[in-house]
């Protein structure tokens, strides 16, 4: 029996390379993304049976009435992972950056509740499901110039771990997967050193393994998942001191 996902922020980056390393597999997949044209591409490239949706996660109606479709035609799916993300640089002393903060909070986080929300009731039915939310090492430590997206993938590394723990009982497993420097248009936009840069090919992969495997957490690439247990132990001090100096990203239009 195929394998059925849901992916949103298909269109470019992770989520598209997520479904382009599904399709080797037997599966159904459903693409959410906002630009429609750009799923439309990454539909002819597919070879497996797909699905379009057209929806920005900040939608509760739009996610909704995606998931209804979805399930109408084939059923409750196995898999949902929760992509869709957006990254700038933000300080909140530029009024203008106060509602990129907004955007980003309700992208990175409340999207995430919404794009799961519609599974939820069916998973319980079923007795089994299969949620993934795509953090970042961002959400592990406070990043200057960066405050609206470290908060959303800090906020979402909380919120992932307290769904995990609500749903444990009613056998449907969560995963939090939290990538450092993956090339994707949104590490395009950084104009500094990326340690450990990993192409969005090898990623996907390490991915869709750690998902087989129902890894509750897991860093992407490995490399970094050392360094992401430095910073979560390292003084507060210390961190302001090392955080000072880091690369600011860049501010851009949302």
């Amino acid at each position: 029996m195929a394998l059925k996902i849901i992916i949103t922020g298909a269109s470019s980056g992770i989520g598209q390379a997520l479904a382009k390393e599904y399709d080797k597999k037997d599966v159904v997949i459903g693409l959410l993304a906002r630009r429609k044209d750009k799923l439309i591409e990454l539909q002819k490239t597919l070879s497996c049976k797909s699905l379009i949706f057209s929806v920005d996660v900040t939608d509760l109606a739009q996610c909704r009435r995606a998931a209804e479709e979805f399930m109408a035609l084939h059923g409750t799916p196995d898999i949902v992972i929760a992509n869709a993300g957006i990254s700038s640089g933000t300080l909140t002393e530029n009024f203008s950056d106060l509602v990129t903060f907004k955007k980003i909070i309700a992208t990175n986080l409340i999207g995430v509740t919404h794009t799961f929300y519609p599974f939820i009731q069916p998973f319980r039915k079923r007795g089994s499901g299969h949620f993934i939310g795509i953090s970042s090492v961002a959400g592990i430590r406070g990043i200057p110039g960066a405050g609206a997206y470290s908060a959303s993938k800090a906020a979402l590394i909380n919120y992932l771990e307290s769904l995990r723990i609500e749903l444990s009982t009613s056998n449907i497993n969560v995963t939090t997967i939290a990538p450092g420097y993956i090339t994707t248009p949104m590490t395009d936009a950084n104009q500094y050193s990326m340690p450990f840069l990993m192409p969005v090919d090898k990623a996907a992969q390490a991915m869709v393994r750690a998902i087989k495997k129902k890894k509750k957490f897991i860093v992407i690439p490995w490399q970094m998942n050392f360094i992401a247990r430095i910073m979560r132990l390292l003084p507060i001090s210390v961190w302001d001191l090392l955080a000072k100096k880091a690369p600011r990203k860049k501010t851009i239009s949302l």
